[in-house]
């Protein structure tokens, strides 16, 4: 249960940056469905995900290797990875 949480808790604070930085409107981090693809159904480029990505790094101090950058297709997606890389950090 706690880890569930924890991914709710994940998944809203992505889609709360992701809305804020790439200016997305008529959505609330609330709304955002974490399982769309964010490059096929949302529109996000290689270099708004390249965005995201360092912003996130910096929020959470983590790395983020250019090479996963493919498997962060959706909020879910990406609040998952960054738990694991805390999880190993941790």
């Amino acid at each position: 249960m706690q880890q569930e949480n924890q991914l709710q808790e994940m998944i809203l604070s992505v889609a709360k940056i992701l809305i804020d930085e790439l200016r997305i409107e008529d959505v609330t981090p609330e709304t955002f469905d974490p399982d769309i693809n964010l490059v096929d159904e949302v529109g996000i480029d290689s270099m708004d995900l390249a965005t995201v990505a360092l912003v996130l790094q910096d929020e959470y101090r983590i790395t983020i290797d250019e090479e996963d950058y493919p498997k962060l297709q959706s909020i879910r997606l990406i609040a998952e990875y960054i738990l694991e890389l805390l999880a190993m950090e941790a």
